[in-house]
């Protein structure tokens, strides 16, 4: 298959797990360049920086030809149009991700009509998993190896239980 274009994996990825890792692996061989794009939302809080963010995401993706890690604080159809991007790419988790999804979706059709969002499943190991569920985890002191790399739950652990 040849691959094709420019796309952009926007997301919180507050920390990245091992699921949105996945996707960035299926993407890109889809995909010409992938940008893994941070969200920048004030409104929203999180547990690391953007920066931190985007600085743990370019250590788990170094070494896949193809990914850029940026960040974005305006609306998701503006910055692709200012990277030159054609697909958003998300990850569809379980049932309940559809509904959210699709209406996301649809309303980046009614504002920009060429960009196409395109949903990739990640492996059967990680459909349950999310950055909320891996934070409460650590919180609780699970263990959360297998579900973010290694050194991620370090980060982890020194944010959420070292005080």
């Amino acid at each position: 298959m040849k691959k094709k274009g420019i796309a952009v994996y926007p997301g919180s990825f507050d920390p990245v797990t091992n699921g949105h890792i996945d996707v960035i692996k299926r993407a890109i061989r889809l995909f010409d360049r992938v940008i893994v794009a941070v969200i920048e939302n004030p409104t929203k809080k999180t547990l690391f920086s953007v920066d931190e963010r985007m600085e743990m995401l370019r250590a788990v993706t170094r070494g896949l030809s193809g990914v850029v890690v940026s960040h974005f604080d305006r609306l998701l159809v503006d910055y692709m149009k200012k990277k030159k991007a054609s697909i958003i790419i998300r990850g569809l988790r379980a049932v309940s991700d559809f509904e959210y999804e699709f209406q996301m979706a649809l309303t980046n059709r009614k504002l920009a009509p060429d960009i196409e969002t395109v949903f990739l499943m990640p492996a059967e190991a990680y459909t349950y998993l999310s950055s909320s569920i891996v934070k409460e985890v650590v919180r609780l002191n699970g263990s959360v190896k297998g579900f973010v790399p290694r050194q991620i739950e370090a980060r982890l652990i020194r944010k959420l239980l070292t005080k």
